[in-house]
């Protein structure tokens, strides 16, 4: 993704400011696990959002192998991971969590759409990235369009609506669903251009202002976050630096 693209951009304008030595003695790279943004494009996953007409059917279709947006492996086992869908509110405002079960009480947050009321049939939305996935201020939001008339904002702001809330977790999986392998990066972009369109564009801005009144706290896998880059100078003072390794399949 253009993210990774950008970032293995500026490692390499970083290293030709410094002498080999003095980059040797002073970084330790360990790889991140940032690399699992390639198996989740944030852009398709807003064109489904659009044309959804319920949350349920929305994890759904997320994570059906013939839709093809869920190429997510966290956890390297060979096998695309199940995102379930969680939702809280706070009056007019929405976030809906994308969230991989990885054991028991283990969870990552891949991103959350977030949705909020702005005035008399007008609304904002986003999604923004989990930091530990797509780095810090990463968001996909729409373009010059009214969102409106998506059928999904119609459900989200009926009135008795209820959050939903996914009855899925490690372990427990719905019958229609059934474990499949992750497929090469070149063919996962090839197959979701579909849901790609100019109306989103990926921006480090944010615009959903009220997100801060929802009570939300981002789980982070243990699993996953033993694979974010973490780098300390020899004079202790700490600096991020990514290094993308692909695994062989």
């Amino acid at each position: 993704m253009k993210y990774l693209f950008c970032l293995l951009s500026c490692m390499v304008v970083s290293s030709a400011g410094v002498s080999p030595g003095l980059a040797q003695d002073k970084l330790t790279i360990v790889a991140p696990a940032s690399e699992a943004a390639e198996g989740l494009d944030l852009e398709a996953v807003a064109g489904l959002f659009k044309d959804t007409k319920s949350l349920e059917e929305f994890e759904k279709t997320l994570n059906d192998p013939e839709t093809g947006v869920n190429n997510l492996d966290l956890n390297e086992d060979g096998e695309v991971d199940f995102i379930r869908v969680v939702e809280e509110t706070a009056d007019d405002t929405h976030v809906i969590i994308l969230q991989v079960p990885l054991g028991k009480d283990d969870f990552q947050d891949v991103a959350t759409i977030e949705v909020e009321r702005a005035g008399d049939d007008d609304y904002n939305t986003q999604i923004h990235g989990s930091v530990v996935i797509y780095g810090e201020n990463y968001y996909v939001a729409p373009v010059r369009i009214r969102i409106s008339g998506w059928p999904i904002i119609r459900v989200l702001y009926r009135p008795g609506y209820r959050p939903y809330r996914s009855v899925y977790y490690h372990g427990y999986y719905p019958r229609w669903w059934k474990p499949f392998r992750p497929v090469k990066v070149t063919v996962y972009h090839n197959r979701t251009v579909k849901f790609r369109s100019t109306s989103f564009r990926v921006t480090k801005t944010g615009s959903v202002k009220s997100v801060t009144r929802v009570h939300y706290r981002p789980r982070t896998s243990t699993l996953v976050k033993k694979r974010t880059t973490v780098t300390r100078t020899k004079d202790g003072r700490k600096k991020t630096v990514t290094k993308t390794k692909r695994k062989k399949r």
